[in-house]
């Protein structure tokens, strides 16, 4: 018996797909940079998971009711190549759900002979980096070479630690089955009220230009600059922030 509910939105086709994920975790990293995408390229949404998996929370929404937390799929075609992104609220609680939940989500994109998973999220520091530096790293060299830019930083072994989540696991149980995978991670402060758009908007980058998503990333910039300011103010109101921590830079949590 699954823990997972799974509602058809529409009926979609698919014929090897992409796929992107990025699901809340540190700094909300792989979140922003996949709702951004899927708000700017007008992806459809097809699927919606939910699972007593999932925290025992609701969401308010815009009409004032209460959504239980959910994982989205949405799909894309651009040119010949189809995408499949993965967005949501949440993330499974443990290590077992967040094993389950994996191999679900491997197990349909296998019957649609997905072409490779692209995973999102952001490495934690004690500070808020000046400028996010971007890391890579896959499960098969192929994967590491294609998707390698001069942006991102040499060496990932040594500096980041385990990749904690759907994010790294993804990866991880992709390459049992073959399928080829690779995590891209953004520096971002590690604090649970930071909101790392600045990182985020460093993995957009990247995905709009590898894969002509022809994003205009001027509403993003204009947001970092209000969100930054705010932030930042309401962090100082926290107990246990000092305000170096505030100013830009080593690494801790992955996800």
């Amino acid at each position: 018996m699954t823990s997972f509910e799974l509602k058809q939105i529409i009926k979609q086709e698919f014929r090897n797909p992409i796929v992107i994920e990025g699901l809340p975790g540190i700094g909300n990293v792989g979140k922003i940079a996949i709702d951004f995408i899927v708000e700017s390229i007008k992806a459809k949404k097809f699927l919606e998971i939910t699972s007593s998996t999932f925290p025992h929370s609701v969401f308010i929404n815009e009409d004032n009711l209460v959504d239980l937390p959910a994982i989205n799929m949405y799909y894309k075609k651009i040119r010949s190549q189809e995408f499949i992104f993965i967005a949501g609220d949440v993330q499974p609680l443990d290590e077992r759900s967040c094993h389950e939940f994996c191999n679900m989500v491997l197990d349909k994109l296998e019957k649609a002979q997905v072409k490779e998973i692209i995973t999102l999220g952001g490495i934690g520091l004690p500070k808020i980096p000046k400028q996010p530096k971007v890391y890579l790293t896959a499960n098969t060299n192929d994967m590491l070479t294609r998707y390698k830019t001069k942006e991102m930083e040499k060496e990932i072994f040594g500096v980041v630690g385990p990749i904690i989540g759907v994010s790294g696991l993804l990866v991880g149980l992709a390459k049992k089955r073959s399928i080829p995978a690779a995590a891209i991670l953004a520096q971002t402060f590690g604090h649970p009220s930071y909101m790392g758009v600045k990182p985020a908007r460093e993995l957009i980058k990247i995905l709009s230009q590898k894969f002509n998503f022809n994003i205009n990333l001027t509403a993003l910039d204009k947001e970092i600059s209000e969100l930054d300011l705010a932030t930042k103010a309401s962090l100082l109101n926290l107990p246990g922030i000092q305000p170096k921590s505030l100013q830009p830079d080593k690494v801790s949590y992955i996800g």
